[in-house]
């Protein structure tokens, strides 16, 4: 049985976290931590946990987790993971990183993005965890920098068509749209219901900072420079995202070949499914699984893809525990097979 400890438990992306580690058949929760609810169970923070998830929530301290779990979930705001993870890998422990922290190679270009980073020497040594593409990566890094949930569904129809340089990667453009929760938990003003209910917008647009996370990917995908142009879009949801990409084919192709290069590509993967001719993905049917769907359609010399995953679990904690998966050489399903509800 693995030891599990998960640092930033309450926030939404930990609490995905705790539910589905809760249900893992190999691991076990040893520890959780949350600044703000130290001394409350976690159960009377998120209710429906009740009988389940009753563990009482516990300040970090370095030696406390490290004595206590093996593989350490950091579900923390960007800046501090790169604060403590370099102890807990002296420690001997290993860590996947649900913040930005250490998802870029570049460290520059996160700077650019976020802020100035104290944990340097770490970036080069992380594996990016986009768990169906760089598995090898995964398997052997002590470190993990988990994906954000815009650039998984962004990425995960894309990559496969530009290694069959089936895309002309100067043309993509991307609109995501995202439930509320992506917002995080803190309060807000522009996350109140009364701002979003009955509202669809885009937010920062051509300036959000996954926007240079998928660029980078991209680059090393695609062997040159790639800037993609990306708007996301707030939803009024609390959970889900779709992604509708845009791309010039860079050859003649059918639809049949990219959903062909795409099938073969994810052959093996459960969690990515290639939707049949005719069939588009909606968020409601991934909502609290792991799945990816992709469909995809030709307009002309135009491809369009469209991806749904759920962003806190394909799009964070889901897709964290599937990195653990692989990390510690276990089916990558595990604690997370189950079955999407149809409604």
């Amino acid at each position: 049985m693995i030891r599990v400890g998960v640092v930033g438990a309450t926030g939404y992306a930990g609490a995905e976290l705790v539910r589905i580690l809760q249900g893992h058949p190999e691991a076990e929760l040893s520890v959780i931590t949350s600044r703000q609810y130290a001394g409350t169970a976690f159960s009377d923070i998120y209710p429906a946990l009740y009988g389940i998830a009753d563990m009482l929530c516990e300040s970090f301290r370095t030696e406390d987790i490290c004595e206590k779990a093996d593989i350490i979930f950091t579900a923390l705001p960007h800046k501090l993971p790169m604060e403590i993870v370099p102890e807990l890998l002296k420690k001997g422990k290993r860590v996947v990183d649900l913040s930005a922290d250490f998802r870029f190679r570049d460290v520059k270009r996160y700077e650019s993005a976020y802020q100035p980073h104290c944990a340097k020497e770490l970036s080069e040594k992380a594996a990016y965890g986009l768990s169906e593409i760089y598995r090898e990566e995964i398997q052997s890094a002590d470190i993990i920098g988990n994906p954000g949930c815009y650039p998984t569904s962004v990425l995960l129809p894309l990559i496969p068509l530009i290694r069959e340089n089936l895309i002309d990667t100067e043309t993509i453009i991307c609109d995501s749209k995202s439930g509320v929760s992506g917002a995080g938990r803190s309060p807000s003003v522009t996350s109140l219901y009364s701002e979003v209910a009955e509202s669809f917008k885009p937010y920062k647009v051509a300036a959000h900072r996954h926007n240079p996370e998928m660029d980078e990917v991209l680059s090393r995908e695609s062997g040159k420079e790639v800037s993609i142009t990306f708007v996301p879009h707030l939803l009024p949801m609390s959970r889900g995202m779709l992604t509708t990409g845009y791309a010039n084919l860079a050859r003649t192709a059918k639809e049949a070949e990219i959903r062909e290069c795409l099938q073969h590509f994810y052959q093996g993967r459960q969690f990515v499914r290639i939707l049949p001719e005719g069939k588009i993905p909606n968020t409601l049917h991934v909502r609290s699984s792991n799945f990816c769907d992709i469909g995809c359609k030709i307009h002309g010399k135009r491809l369009i893809l469209v991806s749904a995953i759920d962003n806190l679990v394909k799009g964070a904690a889901g897709q964290a525990v599937q990195n653990m998966n692989i990390m510690c050489g276990l089916d990558e399903s595990s604690g997370l097979d189950w079955v999407p509800c149809p409604l």
